[in-house]
């Protein structure tokens, strides 16, 4: 068979210029490549022999979820291995060529249709909804999904992440009394964070049931009904008409859509008091040529992990802020904290296998191979600069031009409660400060 005799002659040739001794065993038990493998492919299905020789790693990903291929050895030499296999910057193979306009056309298609709001909810459900057991192995005991701030790298990943909710409530200048809401509030880390360290009125808002029933349980045991509730709600469906003091929407954007997002900030300006602060946190696109992967790895995630998920340059985050009349105050990269976040949620996930498969019972093998490659290959994107992470506050101009304010007030510019500089966030030697308590 002269194709599959091609198809071996590609993979073998793939095999040799990776970075750590890999193997492919074919059907019949036939090998190729090193002896002392460090990662070995066992192909159960010629699609899976395709991808490889093609280096489409986001292909052979899903072969090996769907069990077409196995593959043997840790995740972190899996992830050494995975872009020489690909053998290309997946962001810059997509900029050009026919096919970018095809996926540009399609993806246009798709970014109009993927984003009802009934929808947007069996999209949030469908991920998160999995099973709050099997998301508790691996993340922190807050069950805070989404990038930590190791302020020193030997932090732990609850040190980090209690840090990171700290220092958005600093940025946000939270005080006691204000009304603060959570935009997409997962477990409810920021939102308990805020209201039991900084005293405000707290409203969380999220699409998914056992988020939503999770917090309200938490809120109810610390005994905080009067001032902080979780919303089972569509962010377009907020209520306006008491606005909010301060906002903050923490790996939200990301399932917002392209479309959506100068609208989603025009929303967060009808919810903002003038002069109030939002904080938005989200996970940008490294290259503004495209924010989808080249090599199967996009659609991977969107079939498995995010539904409806779409990623935009930090550019495109900043243009519609600004779109949506919010100012840019500060934006903060967070890439390399991603990157470790990650890494501490991959290792936890490989440790606690066996008590994954018992919580996901029926669809453990799918769904565990699925996360694995995930949480690993996310934190290869944001190594390498596929992905990235900012932090940017903005603000809703209060409208009033030469009033007694800070600093610039008294010129006669339009203001909000934000000084202009960042004294407030940082200590006298430039280190965040990780507050125990702004009530005390």
């Amino acid at each position: 068979m002269p194709f599959l005799s091609h198809l071996r002659r590609l993979a073998e040739k793939r095999l040799t210029g990776l970075p750590l001794p890999c193997s492919l065993q074919l059907a019949g038990g036939r090998s190729i490549g090193a002896t002392q493998a460090r990662v070995a492919f066992i192909v159960r299905d010629m699609r899976a022999l395709m991808h490889l020789a093609q280096g489409a790693i986001g292909r052979l990903a899903e072969d090996y979820v769907e069990g077409r291929v196995e593959i043997e050895g840790e995740m972190r030499d899996l992830v050494l291995v995975a872009p020489a296999l690909l053998g290309v910057d997946p962001t810059q193979q997509a900029r050009h060529g026919l096919s970018r306009l095809v996926r540009h056309a399609q993806r246009a298609i798709w970014e109009r249709t993927h984003h009802s709001r009934a929808k947007d909810a069996r999209q949030i459900q469908r991920h998160y909804d999995v099973s709050d057991e099997f998301f508790a192995l691996w993340l922190d005991p807050k069950r805070v999904y989404s990038c930590a701030y190791f302020s020193e790298p030997a932090m732990s990943l609850r040190e980090a992440q209690d840090a990171k909710l700290d220092m958005i409530c600093r940025k946000l200048m939270l005080r006691p009394g204000q009304r603060f809401i959570d935009i997409g509030a997962g477990w409810g880390g920021l939102l308990l964070w805020a209201a039991e360290h900084y005293g405000v009125d707290a409203t969380g808002i999220t699409l998914s049931r056992n988020q939503h029933a999770y917090v309200t349980t938490l809120i109810r045991r610390k005994g905080l009904q009067g001032r902080v509730r979780m919303l089972l709600q569509d962010y377009r469906d907020i209520d306006e008409s008491l606005p909010f003091d301060r906002v903050a929407s923490v790996g939200m954007c990301e399932h917002v859509g392209r479309p959506n997002l100068p609208d989603y900030f025009a929303k967060i300006h009808r919810l903002l008091k003038p002069g109030g602060l939002v904080m938005n946190h989200g996970i940008t696109a490294g290259d503004t040529g495209t924010p989808q992967f080249d090599g199967g790895m996009s659609d991977f995630i969107e079939k498995y992990i995010f539904p409806g998920g779409q990623l935009v340059h930090v550019s495109v985050m900043l243009n519609a802020i600004t779109r949506g009349k919010l100012e840019p105050l500060d934006a903060e990269c967070l890439r390399p904290h991603y990157a470790q976040t990650l890494w501490h949620w991959a290792d936890a996930l490989e440790a606690h296998l066996d008590e994954a498969r018992e919580i996901l019972g029926e669809d453990a093998d799918r769904t565990i191979r699925a996360y694995r490659l995930y949480l690993a290959g996310s934190a290869m994107g944001f190594e390498h600069g596929w992905t990235s992470l900012f932090q940017i506050l903005a603000s809703r101009p209060d409208g009033v031009v030469g009033h007694d304010g800070p600093i610039m007030g008294r010129l006669g510019a339009t203001q909000s409660e934000y000084p202009f500089n960042r004294a407030y966030v940082y200590t006298q030697d430039g280190k965040h400060v990780l507050a125990s308590s702004t009530l005390e």
